[in-house]
């Protein structure tokens, strides 16, 4: 997941042990999400947010990929009823 973390990180001149200790978390963990190797719980990307002001869509920018969810693993591929499609 594509995300903006670093570059509101260096703007407010912290490093990522600092994000990481007013986020509750490793700065092994803001590395992984700065480099796009790990993607943080529901929890953590409402944090991170949060502590920088502004919403997690802002932050954090959901692509569609390639990748399969693992929502879509567990149903086999597809997202279910027709009535879901429709929306």
């Amino acid at each position: 997941m594509k995300n903006i973390v670093k570059k509101l990180r260096e703007a407010m001149g912290l490093t990522q042990e600092e994000l990481g200790r007013e986020v509750g978390t490793s700065r092994q963990a803001i590395n992984a999400i700065e480099m796009e190797k790990n993607e943080p719980s529901i929890w953590l990307a409402h944090d991170i947010a949060l502590f920088f002001g502004r919403s997690i869509e802002e932050v954090f920018l959901f692509e569609t990929s390639a990748r399969k969810s693992r929502a879509q693993m567990s149903r086999g591929g597809s997202y279910g009823c027709q009535e879901y499609q429709k929306i």
